[in-house]
C-alpha cells in the first residue's frame, strides 16, 4: 500500500513539473548557507558562522565558533548561517519614472545576518525575499522621480531603498548595509532626445560664453576709451594750468619790469637835463612809428605837419607837463586832507572831556 502511494505521488509530481517553467523549478541559490554537517558529537564551528541546532525537531540553541558537544540522534544541525557581509546581484528589471519613461535598472545589494534565529525561522528563502524586496522598493522609489532626477539623485535613491529594505527585513534578522545601482538603460529614442538636449545645452552655453566674452570686450574697450579720455583731459587741464601760470608769471614779470622802467624814467626826469632826454626819446619813438605806418595797413592817418618833429615833441612834452601837474596837485590834496583829519582827531578828546570848573 505504501509503495502504491509513493508511486502515485511521484507520478503526480512529474506531471506537475511539465507545466511549470524551468526557471521556477530551479532552486534558489543561498550563498550564505553551506551544507549541513552531521552530528558527530564533537564539532568545531568555524569563525563567522552560526549553526542552528534542533533537538527532537525543536530549536535548541545556536553553536558559537569553536568547540561544541552535541548529543547524537537527539540533536541535529538544521541551519548553517554565515555572519559575513553578503553581496547579492539584483537582476535587471523595468520601472516607470514619474514622467512615464520606462527604464531598465539593475543593482547590487550588500547585507549581513544579524540574528541567525530569525534568518532561519523568519523566512523560507532569505536571498530571494531580500532580492524581491529590493526590486519592489526600487520600482516604487523610481516612480517618485523624473528621468533627470534619477541620474542626479542616485545617492538619495540608494539611501531610500536601503531604508525601506531594513524596515521590512528587520523581522528576518537581516540588515541591509547599502544598495548601489549598477546600470540604468533608457529607450533608444529617449537616449537620442537626451543627446540632443545635451548638445543644445552645450550650444547654449557656448553662445552665452561668446556673448559674455563680447560684452566683456566691449566693456574693456569702453573702459579703455574712458580712461584715455580722462587722461587726455587731465593732460589738457595740466597744460592749461601750466600755460596760465606761465602767462601770469609773464604778466607779473612784465609789470615788474615796466614798474622798474617807469621808476628809472621818473628818476631820470628829476635829474638835470631830464626834459631834454625825454624830448629825445619821444622824437625817436615818433620817427619809428612813422617808419612802420605803411607796413601793417593800407589806410594811414597822418597829421597835417608830419615833417615838423619839434612841434610834435613840444606837444608831447606839454601833455606830459599837464599830467605831472595834475599828479602833483592830487598828491597835495591828499596830504592836505590827511593833515586835516589828523588835527580833527587830536581836538576831539578835548571837547568830549571838558575840565570841571574851579572855585576860589
Amino acid at each position: 500500500m505504501l509503495r502504491t502511494v509513493c508511486r502515485a505521488g511521484g507520478a503526480l509530481m512529474k506531471h506537475s513539473r511539465q507545466g511549470v517553467p524551468v526557471e521556477w523549478m530551479a532552486p534558489a541559490q543561498q550563498r550564505w548557507v553551506s551544507s549541513n554537517p552531521m552530528n558527530t558529537m564533537i564539532l568545531f564551528v568555524p569563525q563567522q558562522e552560526a549553526w542552528v541546532v534542533e533537538r527532537m525537531g525543536r530549536f535548541h540553541r545556536i553553536l558559537e565558533p569553536g568547540l561544541n558537544i552535541l548529543i547524537p540522534v537527539l540533536d541535529k544541525i538544521r541551519y548553517v548561517q554565515s555572519l559575513k557581509e553578503i553581496v547579492i546581484d539584483v537582476p535587471e528589471q523595468s520601472a516607470v519614472s514619474l514622467d512615464n519613461v520606462t527604464l531598465q535598472i539593475d543593482g547590487v545589494l550588500y547585507l549581513r545576518i544579524m540574528d541567525p534565529f530569525k534568518a532561519s525561522y523568519g523566512v523560507e528563502d532569505p536571498e530571494y525575499a531580500v532580492t524581491q524586496l529590493a526590486q519592489t522598493n526600487m520600482r516604487s522609489e523610481l516612480g517618485k522621480l523624473t528621468l533627470d532626477k534619477v541620474f542626479r539623485e542616485r545617492e538619495c535613491l540608494n539611501a531610500n531603498i536601503v531604508t525601506s529594505i531594513n524596515q521590512a527585513a528587520d523581522e528576518w534578522g537581516i540588515r541591509c548595509l547599502r544598495y548601489e545601482i549598477k546600470d540604468i538603460h533608457v529607450p533608444p529614442r529617449v537616449k537620442e532626445s537626451m543627446h540632443m538636449q545635451v548638445e543644445a545645452e552645450r550650444k547654449k552655453r557656448a553662445t552665452v560664453l561668446e556673448s559674455e566674452g563680447s560684452r566683456e570686450a566691449a566693456i574693456n574697450v569702453a573702459e579703455g576709451q574712458k580712461q584715455s579720455q580722462i587722461l587726455a583731459s587731465e593732460g589738457q587741464k595740466a597744460e592749461q594750468i601750466n600755460r596760465a601760470a606761465g602767462e601770469a608769471n609773464a604778466v607779473l614779470a612784465k609789470a615788474e619790469a615796466k614798474a622798474k622802467a617807469i621808476k628809472l624814467l621818473s628818476d631820470a626826469l628829476t635829474r638835470q637835463n631830464g626834459n631834454a632826454a625825454a624830448s629825445l626819446s619821444i622824437a625817436e619813438q615818433y620817427v619809428a612809428a612813422f617808419s612802420n605806418l605803411a607796413k601793417e595797413s593800407n589806410t594811414i592817418l597822418l597829421p597835417s605837419n608830419t615833417g615838423d618833429i619839434s612841434s610834435m615833441v613840444t606837444q608831447a612834452m606839454g601833455i606830459y607837463s599837464t599830467l605831472a601837474k595834475q599828479t602833483v596837485n592830487a598828491s597835495e590834496i591828499r596830504e592836505t586832507e590827511a593833515q586835516t583829519a589828523k588835527r580833527a582827531a587830536l581836538e576831539e578828546p578835548v571837547e568830549n572831556n571838558p575840565q570841571p570848573p574851579q572855585y576860589s
